[in-house]
């Protein structure tokens, strides 16, 4: 296993939004975390890698046990070097290139240097087919290619895991189907990855356990199949109809 989460809890002021929230994740998973805007699914994630701070809750991540009410920066650090984040919104350097964005973050935090990060991007930007654009920066590419540069930079720190917030919902449907390509061909090589999603698509075809939330508690999670063919609770049955009616649309 190489991460267990137990009860984490974290809330705004008086909005409790997550309300002991717990998971495993197992090498080689792809989880998708479905659920309703406002259910507590990106705070969630955020959470898992400490871009928030949980309030209350315990990480076991890669052996080691974390408390998140008394984790120090050196853990925070500790973990954030073993994981990748991809962000709905890219999150690329405006003023760097494609290249030079993933190279960014190798050799900050990792200390490596310039040839090594440089030879490592260009494998990782061939990965996702964005390599004849490295020299290339943001504003000349598409929001799909954006996002592939992106993964591309979490795939570089060559981590254990690998967390997705809602990567596609910034895009068209043209741009959305080259990024889910991508992800799903991560998944069949075996990436880690936990993934907040609205595609019902990518969830039942790539993912192999889902995860329901809804007003900051898991409502429902099993294996992809059951879960879509055989949901036990009579809001996750609403939740999917809902969904793929809306596709039908």
């Amino acid at each position: 296993m190489i991460l267990q989460v137990e009860n984490i809890k974290k809330s705004f002021g008086s909005l409790e939004v997550l309300k002991g929230i717990s998971l495993s994740v197992n090498k080689g998973d792809v989880i998708a975390i479905l659920g309703p805007s406002g259910s507590g699914k990106t705070t969630f994630l955020r959470c898992l890698n400490f871009l928030e701070k949980a309030d209350d809750g315990k990480i076991i991540f890669d052996g080691k046990e974390y408390d998140t009410k008394t984790i120090t920066k050196k853990e925070i650090k500790e973990i954030r070097l073993k994981t990748g984040f991809v962000f709905q919104s890219y999150n690329l350097f405006s003023n760097k290139t494609a290249i030079e964005n993933v190279m960014e973050g190798l050799i900050v935090a990792r200390k490596m240097n310039k040839e090594e990060a440089r030879k490592r991007s260009e494998k990782y930007l061939e990965k996702v087919g964005m390599l004849d654009r490295a020299s290339y920066y943001p504003s000349q590419l598409s929001g799909g290619q954006q996002q592939r540069v992106a993964i591309a930079r979490a795939l570089a720190t060559e981590p254990l895991l690998i967390y997705f917030d809602e990567p596609t919902s910034a895009l068209d449907p043209e741009l959305t189907s080259e990024v889910l390509s991508v992800m799903k061909k991560l998944g069949e090589e075996g990436m880690t990855m936990v993934v907040v999603t609205h595609e019902m698509s990518f969830a039942r075809g790539v993912a192999n356990k889902i995860v329901f939330m809804e007003g900051g508690v898991v409502v429902e999670e099993g294996k992809t199949e059951e879960f879509f063919t055989n949901p036990k609770n009579s809001r996750t049955k609403e939740f999917i109809t809902r969904m793929e009616l809306s596709k039908i649309e």
